[in-house]
């Protein structure tokens, strides 16, 4: 049989019907993909609308309350629909499987659920739209959620129904990290990704029932008036501050941890080292998932708190820095003496180091108490969660993306467009979003419509810089459909890696491996 009729996942079977009610978790990986890129540029769509409406002061182009909308949907489909599937839904559905050594998820069947109730939980939400739109922020702070337009039911809805299918696909993958791994693959011998996105899968079970209950609150709060979190009814709207942060703080490690997770399976394979620190870097990631549940009241420094709890909120924020400190020295360690190649997914890595430090320092000025309260809602908080949340998550998912592509689609990228790409990006990113720390340490207050004429200059250069950062966004999204088509045929292992994932064909088939892999040796050495 010759190349072009080899048989795998994407020509198994044709037609639209095939993939709808697919149980490969390799396709259900690719609709997630497509799905997420979707959200992606329309989330990105109103980030440009908001920087352009701040271009200059007083003169935006729409009026308060249109821009507060723009600053919501930016918001909640970036963080919910976006930042947060992005590598565990896209990547982890694809690869886990391909690296344990499986021929699907545990549960498939519940895992095509899981992508559906992903897609129902995002309709519902957009549906606010046709209904005036929702204006209370991403973070749907009480008590003006509650008394605002009822279109802030979908959106709170929306965001319910996603939540399910964050905890289902978590469940699917503990299940099959620890049932379907292949003979030979213990434990101590697994994927440092699957390590983060075991990790990632706790904090998802445990946190997310935690915010979907404080949404279903909300909406009964709006529709039956009952006193919960709204002061004018009895209730308490601080208290829906903590449940909500207790859920949105792990969540930006639902964001990162998988992302770190690329970062040690490309790190080694690209440096033609070991991973240095191997348990070291593995047990961190549930040390950064347990400091991800105490340490929420740093987001409640200025809410009337006592001082004993932001000193101990205060002192465990800082205590981050260790579990993240053992990561980051680890990959550093790694490729100390190695012979490092430079193509696009250690581009993305090394993006990553740069992005992810300074949001990584800047988050221990928020955390100093007497810091925080001159720079609490300040545009220093809206640069130091873009850095991490942007600059640390997307890195490794573009970096994740550029490293399996080959494996996912059986072409080559182009590694000219990957660079020119990633030069635009990363520049980009910093001209958009460190001018914003200065602004913020100057005084300027986020979530305005608009801003004092002293700030010009800086919010001209930050919008400038949002326009280079989309053109790169887009320009990636482009020239990797383009080599779908146009790219050099992949070789079952291009990188010349040592996992799993790439003793299969590129593309792989249905069913994974043609035999079931067995693990013999490890540590894997990599050589030239």
């Amino acid at each position: 049989m010759s190349d072009t009729q080899t048989m795998h996942y994407l020509n198994q079977t044709t037609g639209i019907w095939s993939w709808l009610k697919t149980l490969d978790h390799k396709r259900i990986g690719l609709m997630y993909l497509f799905t997420v890129l979707i959200f992606f540029l329309v989330g990105g769509v109103f980030a440009l609308l908001i920087r352009w409406n701040l271009f200059y002061p007083n003169h935006g182009f729409v009026e308060a309350n249109t821009y507060n909308k723009f600053f919501t949907y930016h918001g909640a489909i970036m963080v919910f629909l976006v930042i947060i599937p992005a590598i565990p839904a896209t990547l982890g559905n694809f690869m886990l499987p391909l690296l344990v050594g499986a021929k699907d998820v545990a549960f498939p069947r519940l895992n095509l659920f899981s992508y559906y109730l992903f897609v129902l939980g995002a309709l519902i939400a957009l549906a606010s739209l046709f209904f005036g739109g929702a204006d209370t922020g991403w973070t749907f702070y009480t008590p003006y959620s509650i008394r605002a337009s009822s279109s802030m039911i979908f959106v709170v809805l929306g965001a319910f129904v996603a939540g399910f299918s964050s905890i289902l696909t978590a469940l699917n993958f503990i299940i099959t990290i620890h049932k379907l791994r292949a003979p030979g693959l213990t434990l101590g011998r697994l994927p440092l990704f699957c390590w983060a996105v075991y990790a990632t899968s706790i904090i998802q079970i445990l946190a997310t029932p935690v915010l979907a209950i404080t949404l279903l609150l909300l909406v009964f709060e709006q529709v039956f008036k009952i006193g919960i979190f709204d002061p004018k009814l009895g209730g308490d709207a601080v208290l829906f501050q903590h449940f909500f942060w207790f859920y949105s703080h792990p969540a930006v490690y639902i964001m990162i941890l998988p992302a770190m997770g690329v970062i040690s399976e490309v790190v080694p394979v690209f440096s033609r080292k070991p991973i240095f620190g191997y348990k070291a870097i593995a047990m961190s990631s549930f040390g950064i998932a347990l400091v991800a549940f105490i340490v929420w009241g740093h987001h409640l420094f200025v809410s009337g708190q006592s001082e004993l709890a932001n000193f101990i909120f205060s002192l465990l924020t800082m205590s981050v820095a260790v579990p993240t400190g053992v990561k980051v020295f680890s990959w550093l360690a790694t490729m100390y003496k190695g012979s490092i190649h430079f193509n696009a997914p250690f581009l993305y890595v090394l993006g990553f180091l740069e992005l992810f430090s300074i949001g990584g320092l800047t988050g221990v000025f928020l955390a100093t108490l007497a810091l925080d309260v001159h720079l609490t809602d300040t545009y220093f908080v809206v640069a130091h969660f873009h850095f991490v949340m942007v600059g640390g998550a997307i890195m490794g998912f573009f970096s994740g993306l550029h490293y399996w592509y080959p494996k996912i689609c059986g072409k080559m990228y182009s590694e000219k467009s990957a660079l020119i790409a990633f030069v635009l990006i990363i520049i980009g990113f910093n001209v958009t979003f460190f001018p914003q720390f200065i602004l913020g340490a100057q005084g300027m207050p986020r979530r305005y419509w608009t801003y004092l004429p002293e700030f010009t200059l800086l919010n001209q250069i930050s919008t400038v810089g949002s326009w280079m950062l989309g053109i790169g966004f887009v320009y990636v999204v482009y020239y990797l459909l383009r080599d779908l088509k146009k790219g050099e045929k992949a070789t079952a292992n291009p990188w010349r890696a040592l996992t799993l994932e790439w003793q299969t064909t590129s593309p792989p088939p249905t069913e994974n491996f043609v035999k079931t892999p067995v693990v013999t040796e490890w540590p894997y050495e990599y050589r030239e």
